[in-house]
């Protein structure tokens, strides 16, 4: 069964997932370091960890498995994931499986050895509608995706041959 884990305390985008999470009936858990507001549904389960560095990924990413989805534009959490077979989403709809993970890693650390040598990096671009956009498609495919391959066990479905 497909699960949603959301890294909330910084999240943009969590409004959109529980519309999206509610829509499909997938359980969704709002990990976060502080008590957050949550739609009033049983579906949607608010898990507050303790105070600390990496307590909220810490959680999620025990938690994730095969065929989750993971919200999080936070790279060293979202690689934790996809190494347990979960579909990891950022923030603006940017997918980030075994095929983009290696990338964004290496991305991650780079710009973060630039900035420790003291190399002035470009910010980000702020959060627009469109990303809001792009999230919402992102997401309705990745939960497509994830309960398609839950069905067949992350294994092709067979191909049944006609019988005479």
């Amino acid at each position: 069964m497909t699960r949603i884990f959301i890294d909330a305390d910084a999240c943009p985008v969590r409004d959109e997932t529980y519309r999206v999470a509610l829509r499909y009936g997938l359980h969704t858990f709002v990990v976060s370091n502080s008590l957050l507001a949550v739609p009033a549904s049983p579906l949607i389960e608010r898990v507050v960890v303790t105070q600390g560095m990496d307590v909220a990924d810490d959680w999620i990413a025990a938690h994730a498995a095969a065929h989750d989805i993971v919200i999080s534009a936070d790279i060293p959490l979202a690689a934790r994931c996809v190494a347990r077979g979960a579909c990891v989403l950022d923030p603006k709809g940017r997918i980030l499986d075994d095929n983009a993970i290696g990338m964004a890693l290496a991305v991650r650390n780079l710009m973060t050895d630039l900035r420790d040598t003291g190399v002035v990096t470009q910010s980000n671009r702020g959060f627009t509608r469109a990303d809001r956009s792009t999230f919402l498609s992102a997401l309705d495919t990745a939960v497509v995706k994830a309960r398609k391959r839950a069905a067949g066990h992350g294994r092709p479905l067979p191909i049944v041959p006609p019988t005479a």
